[in-house]
């Protein structure tokens, strides 16, 4: 039976008119597909079950999610339960499959809720489907009371209630009450009126800095030439080998090429190190600022 049908088409009344299985069939089925992988079995398991999926599904139509997305989330929760349900547990799959159910369409209505993610942590979840029906409550009490609630008040009874930190009560609480606005709506009501993604600042690039950062990459160039060039030929060798290279070569490889040890060659990196501070502190007095 296939999930991705419209909510034209016969699904939910073909669930309806599913067979109603006994505990003894229903274990008899989830025996042949754990031990035998019996497609049969397993689509007959899960047809019986669709209903129990559906209304599930129609219990989180008020998030705004399509019917027809909740009831396949619903439908491949089922198919999860399915295939890690053990008979040997004694329990029945409908009391198993109700959570696999559930988190498949609680993770769907929590990725699609908001272009920015509400989250996925358990107390985020605790907080998204639960946190408005408590505040109504935790609303509801005070009122009868008399003794009203302010903000800060109401938030950590709801942390209380819930069993969650009160900055996740926050966090939840901003996300909720916000909504997602497109960049390319009008600010105003005239015709004139620019869109929200004019207002953006432009984080690129300008072009006089663009020119800028040209010409300081062409003139620290030039001093680098200029300090290799203040190098003996062994030293610009051991400089460029270390230093220039997309993999840098160990002393002890350039050790044995050049005849040295391994500290020698260590001893003249930082003598050309020196040279070359030396000969860029001689031409800028910017760069011996930055070396100072």
């Amino acid at each position: 039976m296939a999930l991705d049908q419209t909510v034209e088409n016969p699904l939910p009344r073909q669930a309806m008119k599913a067979e109603l299985l006994d505990a003894e069939t229903e274990r008899r089925l989830a025996y042949a597909w754990r031990d035998d992988r019996d497609v049969k079995s397993l689509h007959r398991l899960i047809n019986a079950y669709m209903r129990l999926a559906i209304s599930m599904a129609a219990k989180f139509k008020r998030y705004g999610a399509p019917m027809n997305d909740l009831i396949q989330e619903a439908g491949l929760g089922l198919m999860k339960a399915a295939d890690k349900f053990d008979p040997d547990r004694g329990v029945r799959f409908s009391t198993y499959a109700v959570w696999w159910i559930k988190a498949s369409i609680q993770d769907y209505v929590m990725r699609n809720w908001s272009m920015v993610r509400t989250g996925s942590t358990s107390s985020q979840k605790s907080l998204f489907f639960n946190m408005r029906r408590v505040q109504a409550q935790l609303e509801r009490e005070a009122r009868s009371s008399g003794v009203p609630l302010d903000q800060h008040q109401l938030h950590q009874k709801i942390a209380t209630e819930i069993g969650v930190p009160l900055r996740d009560v926050e966090m939840m609480e901003g996300r909720l009450s916000g909504a997602d606005f497109s960049l390319n709506a009008v600010q105003s009501t005239d015709e004139e009126g620019r869109e929200w993604i004019d207002a953006l600042e432009d984080d690129t690039s300008q072009a006089e800095e663009l020119v800028q950062e040209r010409h300081d990459r062409r003139q620290l160039r030039k001093w680098l030439v200029t300090a290799l060039q203040a190098l003996n030929d062994r030293e610009r060798f051991i400089i460029t080998e270390r230093k220039l290279r997309e993999r840098p070569r160990t002393l002890e490889s350039l050790g044995t090429e050049l005849g040295l040890s391994k500290e020698r060659v260590r001893q003249l990196e930082a003598g050309a190190f020196q040279k070359m501070r030396k000969s860029l502190e001689s031409q800028s007095r910017e760069v011996h600022r930055l070396l100072s």
